[in-house]
C-alpha cells in the first residue's frame, strides 16, 4: 500500500485523533509526541485535508484574519522599507496555499 492509498483510506476518527494529538503535543495515551512524530502526523493531516477537500476554515493551521484582513496587522501586507508606516494598497499580496 502506498502513502497516498493509506491517507485515502484513513478513517475520519484517526484523522481527528491525529489532529488532537498535534494540538496537545501528546498521544491519546499521554505519551509526548517526538518532533519527528509531530512532523509526520502534520504532513499526513495536511495531505488528508487536501485529498478530502476539507474547507479552508476547517484545516489545521487556518488563521481567521477577520476584520484585520488587508490592514497593517495582516502579515500578507508588504511594508515600505523606508520607515514610512503608510500602507500602499497596491502592495497587498494574496496568500493562498
Amino acid at each position: 500500500m502506498t502513502y497516498e492509498e493509506l491517507i485515502e483510506r484513513l478513517d475520519p476518527n484517526v484523522y481527528q485523533s491525529l489532529r488532537q494529538s498535534i494540538a496537545l503535543g501528546k498521544w491519546p495515551d499521554g505519551r509526548k509526541l517526538t518532533p519527528q512524530q509531530r512532523e509526520i502526523s502534520l504532513e499526513a493531516i495536511i495531505y488528508y485535508e487536501n485529498l478530502h477537500n476539507i474547507p479552508e476554515q476547517g484545516r489545521v493551521g487556518y488563521l481567521d484574519r477577520g476584520s484585520k484582513a488587508g490592514t497593517e496587522c495582516d502579515p500578507s501586507v508588504r511594508r515600505n522599507q523606508s520607515g514610512n508606516n503608510d500602507v500602499d494598497p497596491d502592495q497587498f499580496v494574496e496568500v493562498k496555499s
